[in-house]
């Protein structure tokens, strides 16, 4: 018989500010030094939704909720590690004080005229975000 394998679950924010977007610096393996949308593992037993609200406190140091949601991407090969599925949601800001933490080395808002290279397939789910806001 063989074993079943499935891919890892993983959520990203989209957060703007006016025309600045959030990115955290990653601090390790896969892209370690690269930016990236913050985001994570969503942890078994636990919503996306609640995923993506903790990853952003624990990397960013900002509270957010929902407003809505931005897609799933599901390439098998957007992470080094093995197959993962992010399901990216649009952020805003509730509170919170911007401190990098956690998985991030720094986070920082970007102009999105002028975003740094970023990790995995993120330059392409902004696209897609800047798009669908037009």
């Amino acid at each position: 018989m063989s074993s079943y394998r499935s891919p890892k679950l993983t959520v990203d924010g989209f957060l703007l500010d006016g025309k600045d977007l959030l990115l955290i610096k990653r601090k390790h393996d896969p892209f370690q030094g690269s930016w990236a949308l913050p985001g994570g593992f969503v942890d078994y037993g636990e919503t996306t939704e609640h995923a993506i609200v903790r990853e952003m406190k624990e990397e960013t140091g900002l509270e957010v909720t929902i407003n809505g949601l931005v897609g799933v991407y599901s390439d098998p090969g957007r992470d080094p590690r093995g197959h993962t599925v992010t399901i990216v949601y649009d952020l805003k800001k509730n509170g919170g004080r911007l401190v990098s933490g956690d998985d991030a080395a720094e986070a920082q808002f970007f102009n999105l005229d002028s975003l740094p290279p970023l990790a995995f397939d993120h330059h392409d789910i902004i696209k897609d975000v800047l798009r669908r806001k037009k």
